[in-house]
């Protein structure tokens, strides 16, 4: 199961394989911590890593490519079939050639196709493909982008310990880590992300990574990803980001200081609200041998005692978060994505620096309408040059500022409501990021959860109406707007 993970930051590029795997094999064979076993499992799935590394296959190398020609060609390989598309392989499991085989594949003594909870060829061409767009070292798809939050959390924390999130999150993830984690011994505190020293505040030793979102969700405050990961970086700690609102086509985080890189493929990355899924994307760069994350560095009884962040081989270290993911919770838990879903969302990533930025453009357009009309009492849009985030959103966001606006209306929750049910064109549902336009009251739905408190410190009024800006003409949008604020 370790096979597809990509591995192809973690050496020099023009250094030839047979090279290299001897070299890695010699550090393997000095490894004392490690069984008989967990070597030869290693040793077959480095061979299998710079076997793939070999097949003509996506852009990287020595030709950097830009995002748009990544999106369209990353992760697939030529196959047999010479199918120019990407196939869908729709089944759950894969044939032994015989009962030696099939235990070798279990003991990792080979690598191969196993089972599709673990593995299978539709998604990995899907991981690797965002795994590019995000500058990362590896990537996990997963059932949702809700699952890719649950495991990055139980990756690296457990019973007794904490972490320090934004405030400013959506409802679901609010829930999870409010009320479903503390079942589980793993607290979490909550902190205006506004200012990065309150995360600096609320660190302590049991602390094991720091959480944001890019865009909060739903009040669109733009958070100062490179300043909040100098603060985790200070204390040792990862973080984790959430750039479902940004893409990797408006902001690679990596490249700001994120460690761990979450997105609900269910959104703009899918596109068309046609699938369900989550990716976890490990930058391959965290440092988890530090000595704050036991599950790294005490023997993991999940996987014959391995000790993630000391006995992995030097090329497989950098991806020793996503190696977990994937041979832990994923395996165990199951939160698996479907391979019709992977596929889904191979369409959607190949169009995505297209669609985002006409969404940016759209949901702009939108913003400046609304500003402008007397019954819009307050709007939000990290591309407003009036709006609080505008200053460190237009540092980092150079194509487009997303497809989301939030505003209020005179007349408060009742007119918001009536709103909602008298607009034509923006269908009224709980989602974002599809080609089309959406419209939600998050305080009565998405966020319901939440206590009126909770919700205040958020920033969520009970007068916010949320769009999701779609693909249509703009100018067809803003009459559909005008219509329905004309019935308050």
């Amino acid at each position: 199961m370790l096979a597809e993970m990509n591995c192809r930051r973690s050496h020099a590029p023009d250094e030839p394989s047979n090279r290299r795997t001897k070299k890695i094999n010699l550090q393997i064979n000095k490894e004392h911590n490690m069984s008989s076993e967990q070597k030869e499992g290693i040793r077959n799935l480095i061979d299998r890593i710079f076997k793939k590394e070999n097949r003509e296959s996506a852009p990287s190398g020595p030709h950097p490519y830009r995002p748009e020609t990544i999106a369209l060609h990353a992760g697939q390989p030529v196959d047999a079939t010479q199918s120019r598309g990407v196939p869908v392989y729709r089944t759950s499991s894969y044939l032994f050639r015989n009962t030696e085989h099939a235990a070798n594949l279990f003991a990792l003594k080979e690598l191969g196709n196993i089972y599709t909870r673990l593995m299978n060829p539709t998604t990995d061409i899907l991981e690797q493909r965002i795994t590019q767009l995000e500058g990362g070292a590896a990537s996990v798809a997963l059932a949702s982008g809700t699952a890719a939050i649950f495991y990055s959390i139980i990756t690296l924390a457990e019973a007794g310990d904490n972490i320090v999130s934004a405030n400013n999150l959506y409802g679901g993830t609010y829930t999870q880590f409010d009320s479903i984690l503390p079942k589980f011994g793993i607290n979490v505190t909550f902190v205006d992300p506004k200012d990065p020293s309150n995360f600096e505040k609320a660190i302590n030793d049991k602390t094991r990574a720091i959480f944001i979102e890019t865009i909060g969700n739903p009040v669109l405050d733009y958070t100062d990803v490179r300043a909040i990961a100098e603060v985790a970086h200070r204390h040792g700690l990862p973080l984790i980001v959430d750039a479902t609102f940004t893409t990797p086509y408006l902001l690679r985080t990596i490249d700001l200081g994120a460690d761990i890189v979450i997105n609900s493929l269910t959104k703009w990355i899918g596109g068309h609200g046609s699938g369900i899924g989550g990716i976890i994307t490990d930058a391959g760069r965290f440092d988890w041998k530090a000595g704050r994350h036991p599950l790294f560095t005490d023997p993991d009884s999940n996987y014959h005692g391995l000790r993630w962040a000391l006995d992995l081989p030097e090329p497989l270290a950098p991806i020793a978060f996503a190696l977990r993911v994937r041979t832990v919770p994923l395996r165990n838990l199951g939160a698996s994505i479907s391979p019709d879903n992977s596929w889904i969302f191979i369409q959607g990533v190949e169009t995505l620096p297209v669609r985002i930025v006409r969404h940016s453009e759209n949901a702009l357009k939108v913003a400046e309408h609304l500003k402008r009309h007397p019954k819009v009492t307050w709007v939000r849009y990290p591309g407003l040059k009036d709006d609080p985030s505008y200053p460190k959103a237009s540092r980092d966001l150079k194509n487009g500022f997303g497809g989301m606006v939030v505003f209020g209306v005179k007349g408060g929750y009742e007119a918001a409501v009536k709103i909602i049910d008298s607009i034509r064109l923006f269908s009224h549902l709980a989602n974002v990021g599809d080609a089309k336009s959406l419209i939600l009251h998050p305080a009565s739905t998405s966020h319901s959860q939440l206590t009126e408190e909770q919700r205040l410190q958020s920033g969520l009024s009970a007068d916010l109406i949320r769009l999701s800006v779609g693909l249509e003409h703009s100018d067809d949008l803003i009459d559909a707007l005008d219509e329905a604020l004309a019935g308050i």
